[in-house]
């Protein structure tokens, strides 16, 4: 960790020990369980969420001003998280007890003997007394489950891989950030009828992405508003000790091992590192992918980052640096999986 990430850190820790001391024993006047879905099947469920004490952002609405698009996108920033917080997560059969941590997170692994497919609702719960609060506050929660006959599963990024968001440019990514919604945001041309084509119907999309929790409900509110599949968005802490890559890669991780009979479709952008995080994915897991898409979104596409992977590329397994959808899709086709 950079020291410039290490005083952010520290920063972050300081103000929320200050917060939690002002607001020690006080009932929370907006509490809020914030679920964050999950996914799984036979090999076990992973369900993770947020407990806050801040109101649900409002949902966009066509025509709505400039101000009302940042004061939302700035609500979802500046929350009041709840640690320590007593929760019950069921799915199907089976169910856990957890505790907050200190930003009000939690994850938990559950292995229900039985879950429906292509989605199975779960319920997560207030456990306990928890500053006054009597009612359990039941929310539900959504996890994947792979049809039976699932050919095979995306992972995708998120962030200019199917999303125009111009994370090299700083001002350009907090502008769209803040002043968008996700009704006005654009997708890449192309991005929704081919990803709903991969989807054929039964084939399950996961979404890793570097962005933060905090923005959870817009992208969800974008994939549903674009026509994309719904699948699991797997994001990051805002502020966190580990860097956004390493995160990403855990993510990847953790969805081939809990989906061990589906093969994978890798797709990114070469804006940052998932030409990287996906070769090591390919090197690490023989087998368990058919194909890598990297969109060109880079500034200088002459930089030599991509190539640095695909001249070290020793897999059986094709690595497209693609100009556009159109250019996935033809290659989709042409290996069958569309």
């Amino acid at each position: 960790m950079s020291r410039k990430q290490w005083l952010l850190v520290e920063a972050e820790r300081w103000w929320d020990a200050a917060r939690l001391r002002r607001r020690a024993g006080r009932t929370p006047e907006h509490f809020r369980i914030e679920a964050y879905g999950g996914h799984g099947g036979p090999a076990g469920v992973v369900v993770r969420g947020r407990v806050l004490d801040n109101p649900p952002p409002s949902e966009a609405v066509e025509g709505e001003g400039l101000g009302a698009a940042i004061r939302r996108s700035l609500g979802q920033f500046v929350t009041e998280e709840l640690p320590g917080v007593p929760l019950r997560v069921t799915v199907g059969d089976a169910g856990v007890d957890t505790v907050t941590d200190r930003e009000g997170y939690f994850r938990v692994e559950l292995l229900p003997a039985h879950v429906g497919s292509p989605w199975e609702r779960g319920t997560v719960e207030l456990a306990g007394d928890y500053r006054g609060l009597t009612e359990r506050y039941p929310t539900p929660v959504d996890v994947l489950v792979p049809e039976p006959d699932a050919r095979f599963g995306v992972i995708s990024d998120v962030d200019d891989t199917i999303i125009e968001t111009g994370v090299q440019r700083v001002g350009e990514m907090l502008l769209q950030t803040f002043a968008g919604s996700a009704l006005t945001r654009t997708p890449f041309e192309g991005a929704p009828e081919l990803y709903r084509d991969l989807e054929d119907g039964r084939n399950p999309f996961f979404y890793v992405s570097s962005s933060p929790w905090n923005l959870h409900s817009f992208l969800t509110g974008f994939l549903r508003h674009r026509g994309f599949p719904i699948g699991p968005l797997l994001l990051r802490d805002l502020i966190g000790t580990r860097e956004g890559r390493a995160r990403k890669h855990e993510r990847i991780e953790e969805v081939l091992a809990l989906h061990p009979d589906l093969p994978f479709v890798l797709i990114g952008d070469s804006g940052e590192h998932d030409p990287q995080i996906y070769a090591d994915i390919v090197r690490s897991h023989p087998g368990r992918v058919l194909a890598v898409y990297i969109r060109e979104v880079r500034l200088d596409p002459g930089d030599g980052r991509v190539e640095q992977v695909t001249d070290a590329w020793d897999a059986d397994v094709p690595f497209v640096l693609a100009a556009d959808s159109d250019a996935v899709r033809r290659h989709a086709q042409s290996i069958g999986l569309l």
